[in-house]
């Protein structure tokens, strides 16, 4: 696999690190940069990933959860996309060292993914709720670090930076069984942040919460990265995680189907056909329409185009809107600019409408289907 990130900031799994707190108070402050603060990459680290896997397969009877799959991480944010039953979950439950792969190895670290020595790099938030509870949401996080093996000083202190680092120190003591879908997130969140793991897991973080939290995680998210943590985050919130980054690594039935940056993978697909819309400056009344339907022409006659269709524009835009379905983008946007040089089209606007993860994801699976 390619080196898809920037390299790893190594050093002891359990060193703390710093965070950047928003809107909150001196003291709230000073007990989140006490408990976490700035990472010092060591001197002479090497420069591995820090999430091999190598040809990994997981079968579940006759049925395969994931299917020889070869991923590698450095730090960064990595966000996992693919349909229901792709493999995501199994994927980080592998990773996480939750389950043992039938074929293939994990490391992270190095070190085996089911061991000890692993764990203590990872921290992983699943997508479903496991709770106590009859506990509140302090005294879950707090159990959480007595069972890292924190001291209860300790355990307190963590647990009170984790909750300001996640928006919940005001709200951590109520019962676990009355939180709404988005603060049972947040707490899950805390618990998988204690002790500061390099590799962060996070299995649909963005699911159930609201815009602005889904602001703050974001945010969150970013500042870990900046910080050197390698995060890999599953969302079927697939235009949130756009925001969030652009490298990406898509699924479809228990395979990478792809892995790198949305522009390079789409560029890649040679085969599918990219929608592109050109809008031509319209001629004068009794010329209407005659410059977009020369411009489809001539269109039509380049071999990357293989359709064409006319839009009525509107009144004020001044513009007549022709919409193209191109392969090869990198080759017909070339012969593009070719054409309106040579015969001098006034192009108003050029827009891509299917260059997202949404559209990559879909032609992917569609493919793999067929």
């Amino acid at each position: 696999m390619p080196d898809l990130l920037g390299s790893p900031n190594s050093g002891r799994g359990d060193r703390e690190v710093g965070t950047r707190v928003e809107k909150r108070s001196s003291s709230a402050r000073r007990r989140v940069a006490d408990a976490f603060p700035p990472a010092v990459e060591a001197a002479g680290s090497p420069r591995t990933p820090l999430l091999l896997c190598q040809r990994v397969s997981k079968w579940y009877g006759p049925v395969i959860g994931v299917n020889h799959v070869t991923l590698e991480l450095r730090s960064g944010i990595t966000g996992l996309v693919g349909a229901n039953g792709a493999g995501k979950s199994t994927l980080m439950r592998l990773i996480t060292g939750h389950l043992r792969p039938d074929l293939g190895s994990i490391q992270v670290h190095g070190w085996d993914a089911g061991s000890t020595a692993a764990r203590r790099y990872v921290g992983y938030c699943p997508e479903n709720d496991a709770f106590y509870e009859e506990m509140s949401g302090r005294q879950f996080v707090e159990a959480m670090a007595r069972l890292c093996g924190y001291p209860r000083r300790e355990a307190r202190k963590r647990t009170e930076a984790a909750l300001e680092r996640v928006g919940m120190a005001g709200r951590a003591e109520r019962c676990l069984r009355g939180y709404s879908k988005g603060m049972r997130q947040r707490i899950k969140l805390a618990q998988a942040l204690l002790h500061d793991p390099e590799l962060l897991v996070l299995d649909e973080p963005l699911s159930g919460i609201d815009p602005v939290g889904r602001s703050e995680f974001i945010r969150l998210f970013r500042d870990l990265a900046a910080l050197g943590k390698c995060l890999l985050i599953s969302s079927h919130e697939l235009e949130e995680l756009e925001k969030l980054t652009d490298h990406i690594a898509i699924m479809a039935h228990g395979r990478i189907a792809a892995v790198g940056a949305v522009a390079q993978i789409r560029d890649r697909l040679d085969k599918h056909p990219l929608l592109i819309r050109i809008d031509v400056k319209r001629g004068s009344l009794h010329q209407e329409g005659v410059e977009q339907r020369r411009l489809a022409a001539a269109l039509l006659k380049l071999r990357d185009v293989v359709g064409v269709e006319l839009l009525d524009g509107q009144p004020e835009e001044f513009a007549d809107p022709v919409l193209v379905r191109a392969r090869n983008p990198q080759h017909f946007f070339q012969e593009l600019t070719r054409l309106v040089l040579e015969e001098w089209y006034e192009i108003v606007r050029l827009e891509t409408l299917d260059d997202s993860t949404q559209a990559v994801l879909g032609y992917l699976l569609r493919s793999r289907s067929a």
